[in-house]
C-alpha cells in the first residue's frame, strides 16, 4: 500500500468550531478544568461589581442595626460621648422600663389609632379613585392623575404649611366656612381630640397618590377579554368589581397595604412638623419618642429599645397581613 493510500485510510481530525477552546481530543478533566476556569472568571467579576454595595450596605445598614441592638443592652448616653469606655451592660433592663413607661405605653397606642385609621382610609379611597380615573374620566385623566400625585413628591414641610393655613382656627379656609354658618371654628392642631384625625387626613392626603398608581398599574393589567366576558355573561358594574377586579387586584392590595402599613407605623414627619407631639402628647408616635429620647435627652441605649420594640411589632404585622391576604387568595 503506498505511502498515499496509508494517509487517506487514517480517519480525518475534527477542526473545532469558532469559539471553542478546547479540542476535541482534550480529556474530560480538561474540559472540566476549562469550565471551572470561565465560572471562576466569571464569580470574581460578579463580587468585583458587587463589591461597591456591599461595602455600603456595611458601613451604612449592617453595621448601624447591630449597632443598635448591642446599644439596647446598655445604658449609653451623653456622658460616654466622651467616655465610650464607661459604658455599662444591663441586660433588658431597657426592654423592661419601657412597658412601665407610660409615655412610651401612650406613643404605642397613638401609633395604632394612627394606623388603624389611617391605612383602611388610605387604601379605599386610593383604589376608589384609581377605579374612577381608570373608567369614568376621560378627558381630565391626566389631570387629575397629578393633582392626586402632587402631594407625594412634595415635600412634608409644604404639606404641613398648606394644612396649617387651612386647619388654623383664627383665618383658615376650614374656620371660615365655620364662621359663615354661624358656628366656632375648632382648634383641629390645638386639640386633644382632633389632633389626630387631622394629622390622619393629612397623611392620607398624602400618600394616596402612591395607593392610586398602585391600583391604576393593577386595574390596567386586568385583561379586557375577561371584563367583556363577565359583560355577556349579564354581570353588572358592581358584580363586575366585586368578582373580577377585587380579585385579581389582591397582590396590588397586598402589596399596597404591607407597605402603607409599614410607613404609618413609622409615623414622624407629620407629628415632628405638624404638633411636636403635642397636645399633651396626644399625637406623639414612637418614632417621634423614640428620635427624643436618643437626640434630645441623649438616652441611646433606651431609644435603641425602643427602635427594636418598634422593629419587632413592624414584623410581626406584616407577618400576619402576608399570611392573611395570602390564604384570601387560595
Amino acid at each position: 500500500m503506498s505511502t498515499t493510500t496509508r494517509k487517506a485510510a487514517q480517519p480525518a481530525k475534527v477542526q473545532a468550531g469558532p469559539g471553542t477552546s478546547q479540542s476535541p481530543a482534550a480529556g474530560p478533566q480538561e474540559r472540566r478544568g476549562g469550565k471551572r476556569s470561565s465560572m471562576g472568571v466569571q464569580n470574581a467579576a460578579g463580587w468585583l461589581f458587587s463589591t461597591p454595595f456591599l461595602v455600603l450596605f456595611t458601613v451604612f445598614m449592617a453595621f448601624p442595626i447591630l449597632a443598635t441592638l448591642l446599644m439596647s443592652f446598655t445604658d449609653f448616653g451623653l456622658r460616654n460621648v466622651t467616655h465610650p469606655l464607661d459604658v455599662n451592660f444591663i441586660g433588658f433592663e431597657n426592654y423592661a422600663n419601657l412597658f412601665s413607661d407610660e409615655k412610651f405605653l401612650k406613643s404605642l397606642f397613638n401609633t395604632a389609632y394612627f394606623v388603624v385609621i389611617g391605612v383602611p382610609l388610605t387604601i379605599f379611597l386610593g383604589l376608589v379613585v384609581a377605579v374612577l380615573l381608570n373608567n369614568g374620566i376621560d378627558r381630565a385623566r391626566t389631570f387629575f392623575r397629578v393633582g392626586f400625585y402632587a402631594p407625594v413628591v412634595t415635600t412634608i414641610v409644604a404639606v404641613a404649611v398648606v394644612w396649617r393655613i387651612v386647619l388654623d382656627p383664627s383665618d383658615g379656609l376650614i374656620a371660615g366656612l365655620f364662621t359663615e354658618v354661624g358656628l366656632t371654628p375648632p382648634d383641629f392642631l390645638g386639640s386633644e381630640t382632633l389632633a389626630m384625625p387631622s394629622m390622619i387626613a393629612m397623611a392620607v392626603w398624602r400618600n394616596l397618590g402612591t395607593v392610586m398608581v398602585l391600583f391604576i398599574a393593577g386595574l390596567q393589567a386586568i385583561p379586557t377579554e375577561v371584563r367583556e366576558a363577565a359583560k355577556l355573561d349579564g354581570a353588572g358594574v358592581w358584580h363586575e368589581f366585586r368578582r373580577i377586579t377585587v380579585p385579581l387586584l389582591r397582590p396590588t392590595l397586598l402589596y399596597a397595604t404591607v407597605i402603607t402599613t409599614i410607613g404609618y407605623l413609622n409615623v414622624f414627619e407629620e407629628p415632628f412638623v405638624m404638633t411636636q407631639g403635642g397636645p399633651s402628647d396626644s399625637t406623639l408616635t414612637v418614632s417621634l419618642n423614640m428620635y427624643r429620647e436618643g437626640f434630645n435627652f441623649f438616652h441611646m441605649g433606651y431609644a435603641s429599645a425602643m427602635a427594636y420594640v418598634l422593629f419587632v411589632v413592624i414584623m410581626g404585622i406584616t407577618v400576619l397581613q402576608l399570611r392573611l391576604l395570602k390564604d384570601n387568595t387560595k
